[in-house]
């Protein structure tokens, strides 16, 4: 039996992740979070809750497991690279070199490090390829550079260990789950841009505000088709020791994006306008996937319909919002 240790696993992608692999009987799941894990996951997995950054913790959660799915980090939200930025960059590496300490120790058959779209902050060629990485100029974001440096780690202890590992780069998750509150920018963009819809009173619409002139493009991806791609490309003997985007193929503005959930909201279709914040200093212009490599090699590609997925994740932050509000 494969026993697989998701780090991060009470986060967003990390349930994800962890719900797709119970629906294999293959596979027994360990949660590895300093959250608390919810109930459904108590009953289904077995669950460590501790600081990973520590490599005794690390030890500890990964005993006995063949596989390690690497998600836990501090998130790169707009808001959270902008304030935090030091921060982020010290946390998120201080746990994958304790988690891939930890993984060599216990010899596992296969470490998934879950990186991110953002080391292609600075691509020139588009649609982006895997092969393109090389010659991606470093990232200017202490979140991109942080997660290009864990890719790093990965291949170092693989080249000097022979770490058996394969990289994964969701593109623009989103779905349930997320946060839901605060400043600009703490969520993502699809629940931030949700979030501010569901505040806007149908029968006397004001313009959306939005960051950035709205002409940035990003590539959405619902996070059970993310969730999915990972634990295909973690079983593949072809995921062994490469590295793949985990991506939808539909490049759309930042405007055709609000406008697609300003209806799904129901909001008057000709009532729309947006207003304009200024960009963070690095704001990535374009993120558009070559999705090809995981297509050919694993046989995966993603299945969740856009506007499907947005009606999804806007009834469930509804709800949310409106069990919050007691």
């Amino acid at each position: 039996m494969n026993r697989v240790l998701v780090t991060g696993g009470a986060g967003t992608i990390g349930a994800a992740v962890v719900r797709r692999l119970l629906r294999d009987p293959a596979f027994e799941v360990r949660v590895s979070d300093q959250r608390p894990a919810p109930q459904w996951m108590r009953e289904g997995c077995e669950i460590h809750q501790g600081d990973l950054r520590h490599l005794d913790e690390a030890r500890k959660a990964g005993q006995g497991c063949t596989h390690v799915i690497h998600l836990a980090a501090i998130v790169g939200s707009v808001h959270t690279a902008h304030t935090q930025p030091q921060t982020l960059i010290e946390v998120n590496n201080a746990l994958y070199r304790s988690v891939i300490r930890a993984a060599l120790d216990q010899a596992v058959e296969r470490f998934v490090y879950v990186s991110s779209s953002v080391v292609f902050e600075r691509a020139t060629q588009f649609p982006t390829s895997e092969a393109h990485l090389p010659d991606v100029a470093i990232p200017r974001s202490t979140y991109g550079f942080s997660k290009l440096m864990g890719e790093v780690s990965v291949r170092a202890a693989h080249s000097e260990h022979g770490l058996p590992y394969t990289i994964c780069r969701p593109f623009n998750a989103y779905g349930p789950g997320e946060i839901v509150a605060g400043e600009p920018g703490a969520a993502h963009l699809v629940l931030d841009v949700i979030r501010k819809c569901l505040q806007i009173d149908p029968a006397a619409p004001t313009p959306l505000t939005i960051i950035g002139d709205g002409a940035q493009t990003r590539t959405l991806t619902h996070i059970d088709d993310v969730a999915d791609g990972i634990v295909t490309a973690m079983a593949s003997p072809k995921g062994l020791h490469d590295d793949f985007n985990i991506a939808a193929a539909q490049e759309l503005t930042v405007s055709e994006i609000a406008r697609v959930i300003w209806e799904t909201c129901g909001l008057a279709p000709d009532a729309f306008a947006l207003e304009h914040t200024p960009a963070p200093e690095i704001d990535v212009a374009r993120r558009w996937p070559d999705v090809s490599k995981a297509e050919r090699l694993l046989g995966w590609t993603a299945q969740t319909d856009l506007r499907d997925g947005i009606a999804q994740t806007t009834d469930w932050l509804r709800s949310a919002l409106t069990v919050a509000a007691g």
